[in-house]
């Protein structure tokens, strides 16, 4: 599984991929939040009207999705 130091280091890349999964990211916030999984995700319950237990587990099946994509190109 991908982990969010993996994501950080390519976060120009990685939040195209957020984004597109959950489309309330606004860029000027990133800054903020890309330093702090924690943080990141209560973000995410937030604004996408969610819990944080199911912005964590949404979460984490993009870090699993990515994970996989990386292991199959």
């Amino acid at each position: 599984m991908m982990n969010w130091t993996d994501l950080t280091q390519n976060w120009a890349e990685n939040y195209g991929v957020l984004r597109n999964e959950f489309p309330k990211l606004e860029k000027s916030a990133m800054p903020f939040l890309k330093g702090d999984q924690d943080r990141f995700e209560s973000y995410l319950a937030a604004t996408h009207d969610m819990t944080l237990d199911e912005a964590r587990t949404a979460f984490d099946a993009i870090l699993a999705a990515k994970a996989q994509d990386f292991h199959t190109t």
